[in-house]
């Protein structure tokens, strides 16, 4: 687990982005604030929105390096769309570069669940992604987000490909989420939600309803 940033630190760009988002001396102080988010493993939005703003109407001060963080960094906020919020502020000729086309292609595959293609793309890029601690981690969380939404119970090998890992590995990650494994070991069981338990939803809307709207329908419907 990494250190978290000093809370004066964060109070202090906090307060920078909502009181002068456009003032461009706050710049290398937002730079250096995705650099401690890398480095403590946290994560602000709109902080690096705000970076990404700036560096429209100060080009010649941007720095690649900076714009990959926070993409990756978008990339591990998934399902939240981030990194499209990201994207739209960086200019096309600079989505050109490869590091960048490379993050655009993952982040296609995770937002259509091509997992295996994924991982293999991610494998052949390591050195644009290992820079940023818990990468792998956050996208294993995420992979595990969708398959929550989709299955009641996933083959093994699902959820192999989904997560990268296999063998012992798999096992431990399996027992640490608290799913059960049946058969001969081939099937997941996932807990129920409202997504793959529609049964669930259909209750809890339901549930939702005031007794007081329910009856105020009953003469309309008489």
């Amino acid at each position: 687990m990494g250190r978290s940033p000093s809370q004066s630190q964060s109070q202090m760009v906090e307060q920078l982005v909502a009181v002068n988002p456009y003032n461009p001396d706050i710049l290398p102080d937002l730079q250096n604030y995705v650099n401690e988010q890398v480095s403590s493993q946290t994560y602000s939005l709109d902080a690096n929105l705000c970076l990404l703003r700036l560096y429209q109407f100060e080009p010649e001060r941007m720095s690649t390096q900076i714009v990959a963080r926070i993409l990756i960094k978008a990339l591990m906020a998934m399902p939240a769309p981030d990194f499209s919020l990201c994207l739209f502020l960086i200019p096309e000729r600079v989505q050109m570069d490869e590091q960048f086309k490379t993050l655009i292609v993952l982040s296609h595959y995770l937002e259509t669940a091509k997992f295996r293609q994924f991982w293999d793309e991610a494998a052949k890029n390591r050195h644009i992604l290992e820079v940023v601690p818990g990468f792998e981690q956050a996208i294993q969380e995420y992979a595990v987000h969708v398959l929550s939404l989709t299955y009641q119970k996933v083959p093994r090998s699902v959820v192999a490909e989904a997560i990268n890992l296999e063998g012992v590995s798999l096992d431990k990650f399996i027992e640490q989420h608290g799913w059960i494994v049946e058969g001969k070991g081939d099937l997941v069981s996932l807990p129920r939600n409202e997504f793959n338990h529609p049964e669930l939803r259909r209750a809890s809307v339901a549930n939702s309803i005031p007794l007081d709207r329910i009856t105020r329908i009953f003469p309309v419907l008489g």
